[in-house]
Parts: C-alpha cells; structure tokens; sequence
C-alpha cells in the first residue's frame, strides 16, 4: 500500500480492501462548483506532491467562455500549486475501475492561498470566526429534480418516469408513495454515499414534480461544502444510471416550486464548547439576535452569491415555497430566516435564501460571512415576523444585475470574503449576464413580435 493511502479516511480505504487502486482524480472547485483537474495513475498521484492549473480557470463562466477577470500581470495563464487533503480523499464509486477522489487547495507561486477559489474563501471566513474564539457549526439541506433526459435546450424540462411508469407527480410533499417512485435511484445514491463515507440525515419528497430533499448532520462548513460538493456528482451519477437526469437549477420547471440549499448554523464558543447563542439558563443571547441581524443586513448584498444566475431569481416567488423577503420567525417556514423548534443546546439560525445552483462553498462563506459581520458590529434585527411572510412585500433584488450592483457596492461584506476574491466574481458573473441580455426568449418572441 502506498504511504499516502494510509493518510487517508477509514472509509476510503475500506472501499479499496484489497483491490488495487487504478486512477486518483484531482480535483477543485471552480466559481460555478464543478470540478475541475486531473485524473492521473495512482502510481504517478503516489510520486506527487502537487500538480499544477492555469488560474484561468476562476475566469470561466458557466457557458464556458472567459471573463476578463486577469490581474495587474495580465491574461497570461499563470500556473497554479493544487495540492492535495487528503482527509477529502473518497471513492468514486460509479466508474468502471478503483477509483479515489482528492479535494486540492490552490496556492500561488510564493505558497499564499488563491484567494478566488472557492475553497480557500470559506476557509477565510471560517477562520475570521476562529480568531474571535468561535467555532461555526453548519448543517445543509440540499433540494433537487429528478427529470426526464433532455438533450433538446428548446424543450421544457418534464418529470422523470417512475417505477410505475407514470411521471412523478406534484404537491406530494412528504409522501412516501412518491419516494418509493424513485427507488432504484435513491438505493444507488445511498449506497454512493456509504462507499464515499457521507451520512445522510433523511431523503424526503418535497412539493416539485420529482423534487427531493437530502440533509445532512451538522458540522465543519468546509467538510459540509466539501461534501455538498461531491453530493452533487454523486447525485447526477446515480441519475444516468436509472436513465433519468438530476438538476440542481434553482427553478428548472414552471410552476413548481425551486430547489433550496437552507443553510443552519450555529456557532460555539472554543474554550467553553457552549452555544453562544444560548445563555446559562437556556435563553436566547444577544450573539443570537447579532446573528440574524446580520443576515438581514446584509444577504441582499450577498445575493448575487447565494443566487448566481438569472435562473435562480425565478425562484423567489410568492408561495411557491421560497421567501422573498428576509423577515425572521420561530418555526415559521414562510420566512427568509426560520429559527426551528429546539433544545437551547441546538438553538441554530436557518437562512432559507441560498438557491441549490450556487457554489456550496461560496454559499456557505456569504452566509457565514453576513453573521460574522451581524456578531462583530452588534447589530440588531426587526422584530420577530408574525403570520404568513408571503404576504409580505419583498425586500431581496429581483434580477441579477440589481444584486450585483449590491455586490459590488457592499464593502464589509467583501473585505470579509476577501476583495480580491470579490473583484474576479463580480466580473465573472456580469460576463454571464450580460451574455444572457443578448438571448431572445420563447415568451418574447410569441408575445411581442407582432404586438408591439
């Protein structure tokens, strides 16, 4: 066995027994959240201590093309030092040899974190808590389709066939009849997921045509991003292979409810092992009240984040399942922020914004990113939301460009993600922007072509 293997999970080293290992994957986030690298012979990963990618790859846009995003040296490609952590290491169980998947960090020339890739950026966030004597704890709810196959762009997404050779029907929320519908695809994505050592908390139907939910046990934010990160792979593998596809698009069907990644947090203090936001004698502290402040303060800056594309604006509609405003409330699922029903030892902040097509990294970063700055400047939030928040006028942008003109104007919230990290995706994401203002849609084409 080779010396790195022995650095690795016990679980990815189960998976291997005694076979022989083929190939190890390299791999790293990009700003959309795929994975980019590498796939190499494991006896050429064993003699490596790096590998190295041009830093162009942070100035890809979702289709594809380049935004011009360089820094003061110019489009010159330079390298980047990818370096394995090796407590990421996991199976890749749906290939057709052994194979093993490795997290990288990317390092410049002089050894200093990139400060655009994902990772590295709530790695930053993380560590802000860290300085304060806080550890910031996350559990992460991820939602989305299973559809039919479609290779056409100009046919509508439609539900998957289900086991009983019906499409999956919608507003079964919670049935499980209708999860039963999906069986073979959600065995495969169990047994996916036992291979690569995640636990799922639960698999629920939601409200969607084919919609579903995974949650997973609270943690480490940069484990759980780790791990909503491989999900999605996982998810998307365990699809094809029941003929059907997984989509994570924050509204991929008309009138169905979009697809959520709720985000719970809590934070503890590291020399007591207590949650701040929770006193002696059980009652909510002023650090809880910071915390939800600041997410009402400052996540319509930071929705250009949490919402990435101008798909995931459709989502915010009223009841359709997701909120639009950032009102806050005790077990209340119609607002932006829900506090659910707890012990004072699990009293956590759900942010009920972030849409599943974002990067799980950058997602929980911005979130992360927007209580830190409620804790630091000891902000206070409105008064508690009473009723049913759709109600409600909405207070988060509509379209993407309103959020990125936010954005780019939010100062504290960017030196806290870091700015350099801020300028490449401000400019990435109006690259994709404005390459979307010059697509003609159906809806124009039928209803104003000879009407106007």
């Amino acid at each position: 066995m080779a010396d790195w293997i022995a650095k690795c999970p016990d679980t990815a080293i189960a998976y291997l027994g005694d076979q022989r290992l083929d190939e190890v994957e390299c791999i790293i986030s990009d700003l959309p959240g795929i994975a980019r690298g590498k796939a190499v012979p494991a006896s050429k990963f064993a003699r490596q201590d790096y590998f190295h990618l041009p830093d162009s790859i942070f100035y890809q846009t979702i289709t594809g093309d380049w935004a011009d995003a360089a820094d003061e040296d110019g489009w010159i490609e330079k390298d980047m030092t990818l370096r394995p952590d090796f407590s990421t290491v996991s199976a890749a169980p749906w290939t057709g040899d052994w194979t093993l998947q490795v997290i990288h960090d990317a390092f410049d020339r002089d050894g200093a974190p990139i400060p655009y890739s994902p990772r590295n950026v709530l790695k930053r966030v993380v560590e802000l808590y860290r300085a304060k004597g806080w550890e910031p704890v996350v559990a992460p709810e991820m939602e989305f389709y299973l559809v039919a196959r479609n290779t056409d762009p100009g046919r509508e997404i439609q539900p998957m066939m289900g086991r009983s050779g019906r499409p999956a029907a919608a507003r079964q929320a919670y049935s499980m009849t209708a999860v039963d519908e999906f069986g073979p695809v959600i065995d495969d994505i169990y047994d996916f997921a036992e291979a690569q050592g995640f636990e799922i908390d639960g698999i629920t139907q939601e409200g969607g045509a084919g919609q579903l939910e995974i949650n997973l046990r609270h943690g480490d934010p940069v484990k759980l991003a780790d791990e909503v990160f491989y999900f999605k792979r996982l998810i998307r593998e365990a699809a094809l292979r029941h003929n059907c596809f997984a989509t994570f698009m924050a509204k991929p069907i008309a009138d169905e409810p979009g697809s959520a990644m709720h985000i719970h947090h809590s934070v503890i203090d590291m020399e007591s092992g207590e949650n701040i936001f929770s006193g002696p004698q059980g009652g909510e502290t002023d650090a809880f009240y910071h915390f939800i402040a600041g997410l009402q303060t400052h996540l319509p800056a930071g929705l250009a984040v949490m919402a990435p594309y101008v798909n995931s604006y459709r989502r915010y509609v009223k009841e359709h399942a997701a909120p639009i405003n950032l009102e806050w409330a005790r077990d209340n699922r119609t607002t932006g922020i829900r506090i659910p029903l707890s012990g004072p030892a699990a009293r956590r902040v759900e942010n009920r914004i972030a849409g599943m097509d974002c990067n799980p990294y950058l997602g929980i970063a911005l979130s992360l990113a927007c209580g830190y700055l409620g804790l630091t400047q000891e902000e206070r939030p409105r008064r508690q939301f009473k009723g049913n928040a759709y109600d409600g006028d909405g207070d988060i942008p509509q379209v993407m460009g309103q959020a990125l003109d936010l954005f780019d104007a939010a100062h504290d919230l960017r030196e806290v993600l870091g700015e350099e990290f801020a300028r490449v995706y401000s400019i990435v994401k109006r690259a994709e922007y404005e390459e979307f203002l010059q697509v003609i849609s159906p809806w124009e084409r039928e209803h104003l072509l000879l009407n106007v």
